[in-house]
């Protein structure tokens, strides 16, 4: 899955812009305070990149008719490599977007009121790929390589902050494993489900570092909304979350149904082969051994808590401006 992240500078202003809109719930979403009237919620979420298999349960929930059962409209609006989500919700324009924790706590130190509500993979992908040949065995051993990776990103502050990058010379990230392929001295950033398969396909053998083996794993794929949609509109939020849950569960247990969408949906060079391969090497990522019994898309205050303190030890300044408890809710998983 190729990853460019990215931070907004100008997202205070973009907070301000979006809370002087009125205050009055987007028409497209429609007023769901009786829930009397599925049929006309329509719901809108922004992806955080192109459609590939980290969005699976949303194409899935929507390929299998579980959003139609909910009554639910919904228009999947693809990301890419400036994906306007926190922008989006900030204005209302957009009712769900996907992120990643440490998104979420980037956000909400911008004064924008992001809330979790679904974390579909509870072991973060983020990983660095090596070539083989590099004889790169792990992350400690970095040195000397030049990583092409997109700058600003907090796991990249956390590797700094552990001494793995002292000696790695950054570059831009352009989102292609071709700079792997052409030269065993460059290292990418990547998804553990998808670069590494993308790279092997062009005849290169490939290592994958995983960067939660340092103690950085923020759940990822997460499901966001804003404080504003649960105040305003609980019902529709519990709808909505609930039938992705069912499509996330539905898409691990057999993806073809939602492979076949985002197939469709991705103009950027995606085959049927990366998706079938992210789908299966999802499953562990999503369902850590030990959590088949546990509800899908949880998460705990514990880990949030944990996040904030290596965000806030990351940067000392912005360290009490975010609250854990703040960042997600569980209310309406099933």
């Amino acid at each position: 899955m190729i990853r460019a992240y990215f931070f907004f500078c100008g997202l205070t202003m973009l907070v301000m812009v979006g809370c002087s809109q009125s205050s009055t719930t987007p028409s497209s979403v429609g007023d769901d305070s009786s829930g009397s009237d599925h049929g006309d919620s329509k719901v809108a979420i922004q992806l955080n990149w192109y459609p590939e298999s980290e969005h699976g349960g949303v194409f899935q929930a929507s390929a299998d008719g579980a959003y139609q059962a909910a009554g639910l409209q919904v228009d999947i609006r693809p990301g890419g490599r400036a994906a306007p989500v926190a922008s989006e919700l900030a204005l209302d324009r957009v009712q769900f977007g996907f992120a990643n924790a440490d998104d979420v706590v980037v956000y909400r130190r911008q004064g924008l009121d992001v809330v979790a509500v679904l974390a579909a993979m509870q072991d973060n992908p983020r990983c660095i790929i090596v070539r083989q040949e590099s004889g790169i065995k792990s992350l400690q051993d970095l040195a000397g390589l030049t990583l092409q990776c997109q700058v600003g990103r907090p796991y990249l502050q956390f590797m700094r902050s552990k001494g793995i990058l002292d000696k790695v010379q950054e570059v831009p990230y352009y989102g292609t494993v071709a700079s792997l392929i052409a030269d065993p001295k460059i290292a990418i950033q990547g998804y553990s489900f998808a670069e590494p398969l993308l790279a092997e396909q062009q005849g290169a053998k490939v290592r994958v570092l995983m960067v939660s083996k340092l103690g950085w794993n923020p759940y990822s794929s997460v499901l966001i909304t804003t404080g504003k949609m649960i105040k305003e509109q609980p019902e529709l939020v519990r709808r909505f979350v609930q039938a992705t849950q069912l499509g996330w569960q539905s898409y691990l247990k057999d993806p073809v149904k939602g492979n076949a969408a985002i197939l469709k949906a991705n103009d950027h060079g995606m085959t049927a082969d990366v998706l079938k391969y992210g789908s299966e090497q999802m499953r562990h990522l999503a369902i850590p051994p030990g959590d088949a019994e546990k509800s899908f898309g949880r998460m705990s205050l514990e880990r949030w808590t944990e996040l904030v303190k290596q965000m806030g030890a990351l940067d000392p300044t912005e360290a009490d401006l975010v609250k854990p408890e703040d960042c997600f809710t569980d209310q309406f998983l099933k």
